[in-house]
Order: C-alpha cells, then structure tokens, then sequence
C-alpha cells in the first residue's frame, strides 16, 4: 500500500546539487558518450522525470515524439514541475530543475516514496547538452513555460493562460556541436520504452516518429 507524501510538491521539495557548468566541458562523465548510446540516454533521462511521477502514483501516461529535425518531445501527466519561486536559488523551481545538475523532487524524502531505479545525472544535464530546450508545465489550472539555450535560461517563468490538463511537455533540440549524431533511431527508443512499461504496470507509454520517411 502506498504512503502519503507528508507535504505538497512544490517549491520547497526541490532540492539543488551544483555542477552543471561542467557538463557541457566534460558530456561524457555525465552520460557516457557522445555517440549514439549518449544522445539517447538524453530522451531516457527525460523519461525518467515522468516514471517518478508515476511510481508516486501521480502519473499514468507518458507520451514521446521525435519530431522533424531531431528533436524530442516528452509530455507526462503528472503533477507538473513546481513553478513557485525557489526560497535558496532565488529564481522559479521549474528553473532549479532544469539548470542545476541533481535538482529534482527525488532528492526530497517526503515528496517521493518510491524511486524510478538507477537515475541518471537528470533533465538538467539534458537541457546543459541540447541547443534548445522548451519546458512547458500545466499546474493548477495555469499553462505555464520556460526556454533555454545550451542550458541557460532565455527568460523568467512566464504564464502563458489557463489549461485543465497536469502535467509536464519537454521539447529539446540535441546540441550538433557536441554529439557525432544527433539522429535517434526509432528501435532503440522503442526498445527501451517497452522495457519501462513492463517495469511499470499500469503505465501507457507511446512513442510516435513524425519524421518523413527515408
């Protein structure tokens, strides 16, 4: 049976770990490589932020896209990225998690209960190798988004309008400057995917290519 959180997600979950100013020095320490197998452990580590949310029970479908030109689309159902401003770091909690390496809501002991497996260095390293990244989140009633370029942030948090859906939309654009390729294949996604849904019952998980065909 599953236990409650003892608090709200919110700002205050989210914790900091600094160090993402060497990612984009030093790629491989973080993710391996910066062939193939390391452009994909990117959409992985996107990924994985949905299969937390899941696992604490707050999300139960995660929808990826590759969409033309390389980039990928995540979008989640979950609870949405905290927004509220970060007491410490002094700037949007959405900002902490996607621009400082180790932030997230797993290193809180009572945000989450469960643990997606073995994490990786997270969607902020993600974001440190990607030209463009665009986080969008949908939280209590509100539509809410942030863009970044080679990890940095173009401008504050910005509501955009209402929305009903929850949740969280991550589009990010792989840096050509840093992988040899930045052309994901559709088999290894799928793979990997099909493992997570196994690992996690109950869960949808979809992958769609809109790529024209070769």
């Amino acid at each position: 049976m599953s236990e409650e959180p003892k608090k709200g997600y919110d700002a205050s979950s989210i914790q900091s770990l600094e160090g993402m100013e060497h990612v984009r020095l030093r790629p491989s320490m973080y993710i391996g490589d910066v062939g193939v197998r390391g452009l994909h452990h990117l959409v992985y580590e996107v990924v994985d932020n949905s299969i937390d949310e899941a696992m604490a029970g707050y999300c139960d479908t995660i929808h990826v896209t590759i969409e033309e030109g390389n980039a990928v689309k995540v979008i989640d159902n979950g609870r949405g990225i905290p927004i509220g401003m970060h007491e410490k770091e002094g700037v949007s909690a959405l900002e902490v998690v996607m621009t400082k390496i180790g932030a997230g809501g797993k290193f809180d002991k009572d945000s989450y209960k469960v643990s997606g497996g073995l994490h990786g260095v997270g969607v902020s390293c993600v974001n440190a190798l990607s030209k463009d990244l665009k986080a969008e989140v949908f939280r209590d009633g509100k539509h809410y988004m942030q863009e970044y370029q080679k990890g940095k942030a173009s401008y504050p948090v910005k509501e955009i309008g209402d929305s009903d859906y929850r949740g969280t939309q991550v589009i990010f654009q792989p840096d050509d400057s840093i992988f040899e390729t930045v052309e994901f294949n559709y088999d290894t996604l799928a793979t990997r995917l099909r493992e997570l849904s196994f690992l996690n019952k109950g869960l949808r998980l979809t992958l769609t290519d809109e790529r024209s065909a070769r």
